[in-house]
């Protein structure tokens, strides 16, 4: 057996995380890394934080959240009051049918926009149609440029579009709006603990 020093392991270890595409250098919630920047058309996103949805009385884990802006901010109300680039990842640590997905996001719809949502009705039906059964271990990235709407990809794979800033915005309020799906993952989101 040949033995390496110390720095020449290290060097490999790295190169042997990049070419796996894992990050170097990640945030980690429950196990769930996430790159510490994106990039999103030319813009380079970093991570603003990880938030862990719970869900029932019981605290079941659904997922963990990374959410990645233009730059970190804490302020909920001033991340949704600015038209910018945002991406936000789901990574599912539980199986969930599809149909509670839409359920959730219907109601996350109703209490973003305070129960006025009929103008966003249609195109909350598309994004619906675009969100399969999600398996352990699956990410869900929505991803919105600036004056646009948002594109849905599952596992990296494209899986169409919402047009509309204002949907963007009523989408991401579904997080970071003043009834989130539970507390501990807004806060998360906005640069806190992740528990």
């Amino acid at each position: 057996m040949i033995w390496l020093g110390r720095s020449v392991i290290l060097a490999v270890a790295a190169a042997l995380l990049l070419a796996s595409g894992v990050p170097a250098s990640a945030a980690e919630c429950r196990e769930v890394k996430f790159a510490d920047q994106v990039k999103v058309g030319e813009a380079d996103l970093v991570l603003n934080g990880l938030g862990l949805r719970k869900a029932t009385m019981l605290s079941v884990k659904v997922y963990v959240a990374g959410l990645y802006l233009p730059q970190k901010m804490t302020d909920a109300t001033q991340i949704l009051a600015g038209d910018r680039d945002w991406r936000l990842v789901l990574h599912f640590v539980r199986e969930v049918e599809a149909s509670d997905i839409r359920d959730a996001f219907s109601e996350g719809f109703e209490h973003s926009t305070g129960d006025k949502v009929e103008p966003l009705k249609p195109r909350i039906d598309a994004l619906n149609a675009f969100v399969p059964d999600m398996k352990e271990g699956d990410r869900l990235t929505f991803t919105h440029v600036a004056g646009q709407g948002v594109a849905v990809e599952v596992n990296d794979a494209a899986k169409g579009a919402v047009d509309g800033a204002d949907f963007a915005n009523a989408m991401l309020g579904i997080w970071l709006g003043p009834e989130p799906p539970n507390d501990d993952l807004k806060e998360g989101m906005l640069g806190g603990e992740c528990d």
